[in-house]
């Protein structure tokens, strides 16, 4: 305890204090940044006070930047955004006068570590991709194609190099979106999950993918090869589900220290059938049984209702953006539903 402050032992840059069982203070702590916040005036002014009696500070006033992060708050939303970044990056590496494109990617496209297009300056690929990886911390929409260029950071190939800029390009149509988060929804946290089976060209591994959504819009999400080869598309999408459940378990842990404890196991979406009932069935088969047994322990979250396993239309999947290139409409589609949008679309005028 800090000056009655509680540090998270989930996350270590986040402190909270309350003042009766309801009235709270949540600080987060990132080297000398403090960003601060919660529903009792008295303590943020009194943290506030002393913590500038005691150091060197200067107070900023409402939140509106944040490590390269772009802050509008308005009476029915948040909108956070990277806008003057990613036009940073398309000076940059020159494409701020380029023709935009729709997605990121293209569906038919598939990358692989040899493909006889010649090499390409490795330096200039690794700057692009590295910042292609930071503009993620807003951007879920291309979270996927990132983390794909980045499987072939050593020795990539022109066509590596080229559909880099191609997603520089989808940034140049799409610069001042952002995620919205609305004021006055729902408080349960819900995940979803997916996997593409065999998506590498190279070794044949899955992709897993995830997303969490609290109220409205997403707030953790992730796109990662899987480490072993899946026998089935089933298989592989129980590994994903496995994740998912992990980072579940902790993000139930870092929303009970917001005063936000989930009293029910968490929803997570799954498109496949067959993963859900391999979850449900409490007895190892023949076709579970050489699958990584620390995959295994999503049987015992359901089991202890930390979550529920529940089947979802692949159309309403949200992690499916997070694991495979998508046709323009479907994309656009799944974009929205993350809640990725354009800062015009909110209904005040606002500036960025």
């Amino acid at each position: 305890m800090l000056c009655g402050f509680k540090k998270s032992i989930s996350e270590a840059t986040l402190y909270t204090k309350y003042k009766g069982d309801t009235e709270l203070i949540i600080v987060s702590i990132y080297v000398d940044d403090i960003i601060y916040t919660g529903n009792c005036q008295e303590l943020m002014d009194v943290f506030k006070a002393e913590m500038m009696s005691k150091y060197e500070m200067t107070d900023l006033g409402l939140l509106h930047h944040f490590l390269g992060m772009g802050v509008i708050q308005t009476e029915e939303c948040i909108f956070i955004h990277q806008r003057n970044y990613a036009l940073s990056l398309l000076k940059k590496f020159g494409l701020q006068n380029c023709k935009s494109v729709s997605t990121p990617l293209v569906p038919s496209d598939k990358l692989r570590r040899e493909d006889g297009s010649g090499n390409a300056d490795e330096a200039q690929y690794r700057q692009i991709v590295g910042s292609l990886l930071y503009l993620t911390a807003t951007r879920p929409d291309i979270m996927y194609a990132a983390c794909l260029l980045a499987r072939f950071m050593h020795c990539p190939t022109n066509k590596h190099y080229g559909t880099a800029k191609r997603v520089l390009r989808y940034v140049q149509g799409t610069l001042d979106f952002g995620l919205e988060y609305k004021k006055g929804e729902g408080t349960l946290l819900m995940g979803y999950c997916d996997s593409d089976w065999s998506g590498s060209e190279d070794d044949m591994k899955s992709t897993s993918g995830y997303a969490f959504t609290f109220g409205n819009g997403i707030f953790s999400w992730s796109s990662v090869k899987q480490q072993c080869v899946a026998l089935s598309k089933a298989e592989a999408e129980y590994i994903s589900a496995s994740e998912a459940t992990a980072q579940a378990t902790w993000l139930r842990f870092v929303l009970e220290d917001f005063g936000e404890m989930q009293t029910v196991a968490t929803p997570m979406n799954c498109d496949n059938t067959s993963a859900i009932a391999i979850t449900k069935n409490p007895i190892f088969h023949q076709k579970t049984k050489h699958i990584n047994r620390r995959y295994h322990f999503i049987k015992e979250a359901l089991q202890q209702g930390v979550i529920d396993l529940i089947h979802c239309p692949t159309k309403e999947q949200l992690a499916d953006i997070f694991t495979k290139a998508l046709a323009r409409e479907q994309f656009t589609y799944l974009r929205n539903l993350l809640g990725v949008k354009s800062v015009h679309n909110l209904k005040e005028s606002v500036s960025m």
